[in-house]
């Protein structure tokens, strides 16, 4: 099979995939048992959820390309719902790409970029680098280290950045179940001391945990030039990017299915493990309260203990090599500059009645922004407050007009975090309960007086009223 009919058939297989997809969602609107009602409250329910596309993405479909789906199986059945292939006709000449594909045979070092130069300088034009890539990857000729000795180890040379705040490594580590709950530790260390520079638990391994961790220690310990992460979902969400952006940090993600350079984030969480999670095994780990304890217990063995042991590597202690060679005065970013990198944002088109909606919410911007796109800039935890800009400048604060949500959908509070604080223990009405009776104790105890044998001339019975506190005195008692 030629490398054409392979590229057909994959092309085919995707169409009869997508083809599959569109008959399963439309089986009940196209089902002839039901009412034209019945088929209509089918279409806008299927219009109103998220589904799982021919491919694993979430989608979310409108009520219009129901039907139209719909009227394409009936007009032509299950064939009229695949997609016809697209009549492509390649842009590189195929013997151009079959003395590429011999160079990089005959040298399997060669890079895209080198048979390039070699093609431009033979036939005076090449393709592009990303072209010849991706021509080598169908035909499986990338080179790897090693090639050359089958079976020996692929090997890595040892990095370590030069000076402190050069590179943090992040990732995410599960941790131990608290309250019933399951903990991740969102964590950076710096590259060069392998310092902590930021350690904290959650309750959900997504963006607002990140964030609760990332934010201050960039106000403590300043901004690195470089973040190292892998792909995990918090990672690669559009507001870590938007923060690095923000503040300029270099955001960059490992290759999937190759974590060899997240070694030293990977050899810290190992010595967690190692020392601090096992001390939370069993009994140990119900008697933590809370995440703010779990917290604290982490903050003190990464201060006392972490930060104070010589590391192998190093030679040094971890907090001490991060201080020894930063400079005097530690620039930290500002207090708005902080603000303004952990706000999000979205783009929205404005309504020809000068509306926007966000999540549900509907907003009244600048009638002059009328049909044109804007950034709506937000805190998540609070969706009544959204600033306006258009090429990047502000232009006003979107007024609520009709809200019925007040944060992100992935804003999910949690103990401790925001939007949800901590219960403080005080009981305000046992509080008030307390004080009366301690206000109670202190005053006379009127039965003892009762009880008491009362004063020659005094009727057995009868309260001597000039004996009580506050009694009048003088003049006439009667």
């Amino acid at each position: 099979m030629t490398e054409a009919d392979d590229e057909q058939k994959r092309r085919a297989e995707r169409a009869r995939r997508v083809g599959l997809f569109r008959y399963e969602l439309i089986q009940d609107v196209i089902d002839p048992a039901l009412s034209a009602r019945q088929r209509g409250r089918r279409a806008r329910e299927l219009a109103a959820i998220e589904h799982a596309g021919p491919f694993g993405e979430k989608i979310r479909l409108s009520r219009n390309t129901i039907d139209r789906w719909a009227r394409w199986y009936r007009a032509g059945g299950f064939d009229a719902l695949v997609p016809q292939p697209a009549i492509v006709h390649p842009r590189t000449p195929a013997e151009v790409l079959e003395l590429a594909a011999a160079l990089k045979r005959e040298n399997p070092q060669r890079t895209a970029a080198q048979v390039r130069r070699i093609l431009r300088a033979t036939s005076g034009w090449a393709p592009s680098d990303r072209t010849l890539q991706r021509h080598f990857e169908r035909l499986e000729l990338r080179w790897e280290t090693g090639a050359a000795s089958p079976g020996a180890a692929q090997v890595f040379g040892r990095f370590e950045a030069a000076r402190p705040n050069e590179l943090w490594t992040g990732d995410a580590l599960h941790g131990p179940v608290i309250t019933g709950r399951k903990a991740y530790l969102f964590a950076f260390i710096d590259d060069h001391s392998r310092a902590v520079m930021a350690a904290r638990f959650g309750f959900s391994e997504d963006t607002v945990r990140l964030a609760a961790a990332l934010r201050p220690a960039l106000a403590a310990r300043g901004v690195p030039e470089r973040v190292y992460v892998d792909n995990g979902s918090a990672f690669v969400d559009a507001w870590l990017l938007r923060a690095c952006a923000t503040l300029g940090i270099k955001l960059v993600h490992s290759a999937p299915g190759r974590p060899q350079g997240r070694g030293k984030i990977e050899r810290f969480f190992r010595t967690v493990r190692e020392q601090f999670l096992v001390e939370l095994g069993g009994a140990a780990a119900a008697s933590v309260t809370g995440l703010a304890e779990l917290n604290r217990l982490l903050a003190a063995w990464i201060d006392t203990e972490y930060h104070a042991t010589i590391h192998s590597e190093t030679g040094q202690p971890p907090l001490r090599r991060w201080q020894a060679a930063l400079p005097a005065p530690l620039p930290l970013p500002s207090p708005a500059q902080l603000a303004e990198a952990f706000l999000w944002s979205e783009r929205r088109k404005v309504t020809k009645t000068a509306t926007v909606s966000l999540h549900g919410n509907i907003y009244q911007v600048d009638p002059a922004l009328a049909g044109r796109y804007v950034e709506l800039v937000f805190d998540p935890f609070d969706l009544t407050r959204i600033d306006v800009r258009h090429d990047k400048q502000p232009a006003g604060t979107a007024t609520p007009f009709t809200i019925g949500r007040h944060a992100h959908p992935k804003a999910r509070p949690e103990p401790g975090g925001p939007g949800q604080p901590e219960p403080t223990g005080i009981d305000y009405l046992r509080v008030l309960d307390d004080t009366r009776g301690r206000q109670l104790q202190a005053q006379v105890n009127y039965s003892a007086l009762l009880d008491a044998a009362p004063p020659a001339g005094q009727i057995p019975g009868q309260l001597d009223l000039t004996r009580l506190p506050g009694a009048l005195t003088g003049g006439d008692n009667s």
